[in-house]
């Protein structure tokens, strides 16, 4: 957990200018699109993550446990995926690269900053490991180190405001911890059975 509070320090700190936005800490980041920020890497960490996921449910299947925290975390994925894209539309908030004023909310159309749908995503991913594993192997709690990066990378890029990525984090615990409460998930459930056993059990 130290790491964590770490990385939500470096999230929340800033020049010590007043922020703005709905906790007060929003201020937009010097512009950064190079190295390990770079939009490109941001966007093969999330590919990588997708493809682990998706990869992991069809090997494993749905009779193991490591197969159902797999399956808890496609349905987390999608479940983050709805729950964000509504608020993107709902709130149209403008985005630091649109403006350097946080308090922007409902301008309409091509304002989707809040909250960040992939800091979203990264945090659904996760969250269902996280929640199955992190008593019998606390080291699981690393991989909240994908939605710290992509929410860091996302503000240096100016696509997001602190409270977009905090908000998109949250967001996808929330969708993590609904996804681990259903018996079978349920995305599981409505595919046909042979799903239930991976492919890594047929070959």
């Amino acid at each position: 957990m130290r790491f964590l509070l770490v990385v939500l320090s470096l999230l929340l700190s800033g020049p010590a200018l007043a922020g703005g936005g709905p906790l007060g800490i929003d201020h937009r980041l010097s512009y950064d699109n190079s190295g390990i920020w770079s939009r490109h890497n941001q966007d093969l960490f999330e590919g990588i993550t997708l493809a682990t996921v998706v990869g992991g449910a069809l090997w494993e299947g749905g009779e193991s446990k490591l197969g159902q925290t797999y399956w808890r975390a496609i349905d987390s994925v999608a479940l983050g995926a709805v729950a964000s894209t509504a608020g993107k539309y709902i709130f149209t908030r403008a985005r630091p690269s649109q403006t350097d004023d946080p308090n922007q909310w409902f301008k309409g159309g091509s304002h989707y900053s809040f909250p960040s749908g992939e800091v979203t995503f990264m945090s659904a991913a996760v969250t269902p490991f996280v929640l199955q594993y992190h008593e019998e192997h606390p080291a699981v709690w690393a991989l909240e180190l994908l939605p710290a990066y992509t929410a860091m990378a996302r503000m240096k890029v100016q696509a997001h405001w602190q409270t977009d990525v905090l908000a998109g984090w949250a967001l996808g615990a929330a969708s993590g911890y609904l996804a681990s409460k259903p018996e079978t998930p349920v995305i599981l459930s409505v595919l046909p059975h042979g799903f239930m056993v991976g492919f890594g059990k047929r070959w």
